[in-house]
């Protein structure tokens, strides 16, 4: 399949801000996933004005491939610096495919207390599930999934802006 265009991500991102404004009280948490659910939950977290500090969690040791891939080069580390326990957490990707990293997320966050709720705000959904998860908020769904061999990686430059790009796995 080819993808002649890409959404623009920065429209992605303003139109996940709007749907996500309305739930963005005193009592609201994000969580973002390293790298690109990082990025985009420090933008949402700035531009919905929330008071509860910015988490990151880095999945790696929690993904149920760990064991045959190994960890990845550029592990980071987790931070959440604000109580676990009955919380309303949302946790931020920025594409969401199989579903395996945030059944990760979700298995990380346990080990820090019981959230009162867990949703998931992405800013692509690509299609391709294998587990029952689906997200919350999410700014732009493809028309026709990615095959396997394609992902959809989010960039950052230097200026902040972020921009998505097609590029074929080396891992397929």
């Amino acid at each position: 399949m080819s993808v002649t265009k890409l959404p623009e991500a920065e429209a992605l991102l303003e139109k996940l801000i709007a749907q996500m404004r309305p739930a963005a009280g005193p009592d609201l948490a994000l969580v973002g996933i390293h790298t690109g659910g990082v990025w985009l939950a420090e933008r949402l977290h700035a531009a919905l004005g929330l008071a509860i500090p910015l988490g990151s969690i880095d999945v790696s040791f929690y993904r149920d491939d760990y064991g045959s891939r190994g960890l990845r080069p550029g592990a980071k580390s987790s931070s959440l610096s604000f109580d676990v326990d009955g919380a309303h957490i949302v946790i931020v990707d920025d594409v969401l495919y199989t579903g395996r990293t945030l059944r990760a997320a979700v298995n990380e966050l346990f080990d820090y207390g019981r959230p009162g709720c867990i949703e998931l705000a992405v800013l692509v959904d690509r299609g391709g599930r294998e587990l029952p998860i689906s997200a919350r908020y999410c700014a732009h769904v493809l028309a026709k999934p990615l095959p396997p061999q394609q992902e959809l990686v989010l960039a950052k430059s230097a200026e902040g802006r972020l921009s998505l790009t097609l590029k074929d796995r080396v891992d397929a």
